[in-house]
């Protein structure tokens, strides 16, 4: 039998470093669809209780087709977490550094939106480097409804 090794359990066994990354190069974050429950979890967290996030008919009396999901709520989706990005940089990332977004379109209850980030900036120092991801999310109407920018503090690779 096998001996069991926790430091050998991990979702992606290669740790990468700043000297890995490539500029285009792309993080999918799994789709998923804005149900009442996310709104619900969303309100929980965030204490925000603007019936424009949980009450339809306030919504569709100003002229929405169903409730009006935060901003942050679609945000909370670029979180890399949610991805692979991470676990490639267990070993190497000292921290998240600035975040910023922009809000295009509307996302709506109902609504299927697609996150993503991208390797946009590449920073080196002389024991670390800055990756700059761009993040965005995209609904089923293939609309891009949210832009901006994760910045990532990442060690080089250990001589």
């Amino acid at each position: 039998m096998t001996e069991f090794d926790p430091a050998l359990h991990r979702m992606v066994p290669e740790q990468r470093w700043f000297e890995d990354f490539v500029l285009g190069e792309r993080f999918v974050i799994p789709s998923r669809t804005q149900t009442s429950a996310v709104f619900a979890a969303f309100q929980t967290a965030s204490g925000d209780t603007h019936p424009i996030h949980y009450d339809v008919e306030y919504c569709r009396a100003r002229g929405m087709p169903d409730l009006l999901a935060h901003g942050f709520q679609t945000l909370v989706h670029t979180a890399p977490g949610a991805g692979l990005f991470p676990y490639i940089v267990e070993e190497s990332l000292v921290g998240f550094l600035e975040q910023s977004s922009r809000f295009l379109k509307p996302v709506y209850a109902g609504d299927t939106i697609y996150p993503a980030l991208e390797v946009t900036e590449l920073v080196p120092g002389r024991t670390t480097g800055v990756v700059t991801l761009r993040s965005t999310v995209f609904n089923q109407r293939r609309e891009l409804v949210l832009e901006g920018l994760q910045k990532f503090l990442i060690r080089r690779r250990p001589a």
